[in-house]
């Protein structure tokens, strides 16, 4: 005859070994102490909320508490465990205690009708409702549950869990008092688990106690399953992928070696989830062993492997590996192939380069820090940054014959400003200027006090010379310097002034340097000096320099700076500068105007008026008084552009 325990149904172990008393609950003491104490006293709230991770006995302690409540034989908080209102309970069949789940009864008329039976009467002292996931009822229900929650029945308590609380409406955790729970200690967990193997007689090795353990992560009811499926298959595997070739990989930014070793996990059954689940453990392991080495849960030969491939790694790219993984689980939840998101990141983690994140670009620029230091020409960066000297005083370009020297207060020395003309000024000017006025000069204004930004010396620290000593630069050096170093130091007016040039060739010790006409050109020799300095810092060298107008062939036979164009122009000098006779304006014309003091204006006052017709203002700018001039564009917009340097033209 079999034994009548054979037709008993088998129970898991999580299940058969449930908490039923307080001392029974594991690793939640604070939570024990205050319910113990309230029903000892006789002070227990109309409402709980219990929060907390999974498995951490949260449903559990609720019943508990609704056993303490009914229970006939209380002693100091705790419940009997054999009167009938706790033998009910347990066996789940007691008429004091209402479980929902609001995970399948989130509406509201399931909380219209726990509201309407809230009411009615029992056999015990105390009607408890555990509402289980309280944070999945919708808005409408959980306002449903709000009035009868705040003011219930006097016989009613209110037990809500829920593994996040968050989402729980202010309004219903404000009615309630918050208990969270807590992850169980592995030390706590694996007592837990020890008598669990005693008292259920199982047979299993300590190996079985400390797989359990690592992957029930702090859930008792997930350590349970683990040893109960270790139980019923009578082994111990561990079932743990292989991780250190990935780690290799990794360690070596040979992404080909991990991606070989992911294949080979994933053909031997493991899912693209659980493999970046455990590699994001194995590589916080491995993070520990540098900054907390007592957190390591590993030890032996593995933990002293897991030392060293952690060191190969380095620290900073540790923390980016377990941030990439973290984000490649996340998008794993909706990717068709999970597998795929995996290899990116293993492909992003091998290889920065690959990789246009912050994080990436920060680690890739780390790298070329590490290799710039242990060049041997390296020299540590000092804390006064180099200030590049004012440059000199450039020489006076050369007069051709017979055209009268520029005076030094001549218009092209001017700062160009803004013109404060108004309309009537300006038609006024454009009338005297079609008559046939004479052309006056502008003298020399001293800028205004403190206005010294042109003056002031650049303190931008120059990178390190691209040439020291040596021969003298080719001309696609300097063309190679000029566009990566030189041009984005230069100050705003230098710049404006040299950025419509180009360098046509290399004449023994000079750099010839083309611009677009004789006028931009004369307005650059007043700073080359400044030009000459800073190719001679950046090239270690005196680096001399000479500017002539553009032939359009890329070299000036003449070699110098003289306006003339060589053998293309077929003259023997250039005609003098010329400007157009209503552009130039005196200071006392400007100060007359604008209502100056003593006939005298400010700076500020001084202004570059422009007619209404720019082709009459214009008129006099044709190629005879430039001489012969070849595939010059002589338009209106032209020539405004030329006769100011830097501007450019909107359209």
């Amino acid at each position: 005859m079999a034994d009548a325990t054979d037709d008993i149904p088998y129970q898991s172990l999580y299940r058969r070994f449930r908490p039923t008393t307080f001392d029974e609950v594991r690793g939640q003491d604070h939570v024990v102490l205050a319910l113990r104490n309230a029903v000892r006293d006789q002070r227990v709230a109309h409402a709980y909320l219990f929060s907390g991770p999974r498995g951490t006995g949260k449903t559990s302690t609720a019943r508990i508490l609704a056993k303490a409540l009914n229970c006939t034989d209380l002693q100091d908080g705790e419940p009997c465990g054999v009167c009938t209102s706790c033998v009910e309970i347990t066996k789940g069949t007691s008429m004091d205690v209402h479980e929902l789940d609001a995970a399948s009864n989130n509406g509201v008329e399931a909380m219209r009708d726990l509201v309407s039976r809230a009411a009615l009467g029992t056999p015990g002292r105390q009607k408890v409702y555990i509402v289980d996931e309280v944070h999945m009822l919708s808005t409408a229900a959980s306002n449903a549950l709000l009035k009868t929650l705040e003011e219930p029945p006097a016989h009613v308590v209110f037990v809500l869990a829920t593994t996040d609380p968050q989402k729980v409406l202010p309004t219903i955790r404000s009615r309630t008092q918050h208990f969270e729970f807590r992850l169980l200690g592995p030390e706590t967990l694996g007592a837990l688990l020890a008598q669990v193997r005693r008292d259920a007689h199982l047979e299993v090795p300590d190996e079985a106690l400390d797989l359990a353990v690592r992957r029930g992560r702090g859930s008792a009811r997930d350590a349970l399953s683990v040893l109960d499926q270790v139980a019923a298959s009578d082994s111990v595997d561990d079932d743990l992928p292989e991780l250190g070739e990935i780690v290799e990989g990794l360690a070596d930014h040979d992404v080909s070696r991990s991606l070989v070793a992911l294949a080979h996990l994933v053909s031997a059954g493991f899912s693209p989830q659980q493999l970046t689940s455990d590699l994001v453990d194995y590589l916080r392991q491995g993070f520990l062993s540098l900054v907390a080495p007592d957190l390591v849960a590993v030890s032996g030969a593995e933990r002293d492997a897991l030392s060293d491939r952690a060191g190969r790694v380095g620290l900073a790219a540790l923390v980016r590996a377990m941030e990439v993984l973290g984000r490649a689980q996340v998008s794993m939840r909706d990717a068709p192939d999970p597998r795929v998101n995996l290899e990116v990141a293993l492909v992003r983690l091998a290889h920065p380069e690959a990789d246009d994140s912050p994080e990436a670009l920060l680690a890739r620029i780390e790298r070329l820090e590490a290799g710039g230091r242990s060049h041997p020409g390296y020299s540590p960066p000092t804390e006064t940054a180099a200030v590049v000297p004012s440059p000199a005083p450039a020489a006076a370009p050369a007069t051709p014959e017979g055209a009268s020297p520029t005076a030094p207060g001549d218009v092209a020395t001017a700062p160009p400003v803004l013109a404060k003309k108004t309309l009537g000024a300006l038609r006024r000017q454009s009338a005297t200027a079609a008559a046939g006025s004479t052309e006056p000069t502008m003298p020399a204004v001293e800028p205004p006090p403190g206005n010294d930004a042109d003056a002031r010396p650049s303190v931008n620290a120059s990178p390190p010379p691209a040439i020291v000593g040596g021969d003298f630069p080719t001309r696609d050096q300097l063309v190679q310097a000029w566009g990566d170093h030189i041009i984005g130091r230069l100050r705003p007016k230098a710049k404006a002034l040299f950025q419509a040039g180009r360098f046509v060739r290399v004449d023994g010790d000079k750099a010839v340097f083309a611009l677009p006409n004789e006028i931009h050109r004369s307005r650059c020799e007043e700073v080359r000096g400044e030009i000459e300095t800073n190719l001679s810092d950046h090239f270690g060298r005196p680096v001399a320099l000479v500017l002539v107008v553009d032939d359009g062939e890329g070299s000036n036979e003449s070699g110098g700076p003289a306006g003339t164009r060589g053998e293309d122009s077929g003259q023997s000098g250039a005609r003098p500068d010329r400007t157009p006779p209503a552009v130039v304006r005196t200071v006392e014309q400007v100060a007359e105007e604008s209502g100056g003091r003593d006939g005298v204006g400010t700076a500020d006052d001084v202004s570059i008026p422009i007619s209404e017709d720019l082709d009459d203002d214009l008129s006099a700018f044709d190629e005879s008084q430039f001489g012969e001039v070849a595939d010059v564009d002589n338009s209106a917009q032209a020539r405004i552009l030329q006769a100011f340097p830097g501007a450019e033209e909107v359209s």
